[in-house]
């Protein structure tokens, strides 16, 4: 027999998405000139002539997830599943963002659980949510808060526990210039925020099978 679907009822904070008055394409191509102008380099010798239109297209998507609501992804769920009650775990969900200090990489793997109250969602659908957040300019641990926080929100289950991993290119090009440095973040809710034992099993089964 076929899975029950039902349609989750996304909270308005996770519905909406970022206003912003976009500029237009020529507005950012010119910015783009300006910038590589402030390189010291030569914006029309050959292999720079096309690049500002090249960086116009790249953002669009690199940037793409101010145009995707997460909570939608959520909201198709799954309530026939034999009884299921227990923790379910996608792992190494690889992911890239940009730091909204400066602009530049951060490039990482989030690991999402959560313990269903009667009804699941597609694993895919928390890898998307994972990349329409990760597709915005960031902070690790604002991420890490705002996966767990759509999940919780849209699903209810009983506990949401996300951990990401995740190196800074701030660190690694400019300033202190530490290459291979990662950042580990959590966010934990209901159950896995309230029983350490539970924040554990989540911990273990992210690690199992990995070489470090």
């Amino acid at each position: 027999m076929d899975a029950v679907l039902k349609k989750a009822m996304p909270k308005s904070e996770f519905m909406d998405k970022p206003a912003t008055d976009r500029p237009s394409q020529e507005e950012v191509e010119r910015a783009v000139l300006t910038l590589l102008r402030w390189t010291g380099d030569n914006p029309e010798r050959e292999g720079l002539r096309d690049t500002p239109k090249r960086v116009a297209k790249a953002y669009l998507e690199m940037f793409n997830g101010y145009d995707l609501c997460p909570a939608d992804e959520l909201g198709r769920t799954f309530e026939e599943v034999a009884g299921y009650d227990d923790l379910v775990v996608v792992r190494d969900i690889r992911f890239h963002s940009h730091c909204e200090h400066h602009m530049v990489p951060i490039i990482g793997r989030a690991h999402v659980g959560y313990l269903p109250d009667g009804k699941v969602v597609g694993l895919s659908k928390i890898a998307r949510v994972v990349d329409i957040f990760a597709h915005r300019l960031q902070t690790q641990e604002a991420l890490t808060a705002q996966i767990a926080g759509v999940i919780q929100e849209v699903l209810n289950p009983r506990g949401v526990a996300v951990m990401i991993e995740a190196e800074h290119m701030c660190m690694a090009m400019r300033g202190i210039r530490k290459q291979g440095s990662t950042t580990l973040t959590t966010t934990f809710t209901g159950t896995f925020k309230d029983n350490p034992e539970e924040q554990l099993r989540f911990i273990t089964m992210v690690r199992a099978g990995q070489s470090g």
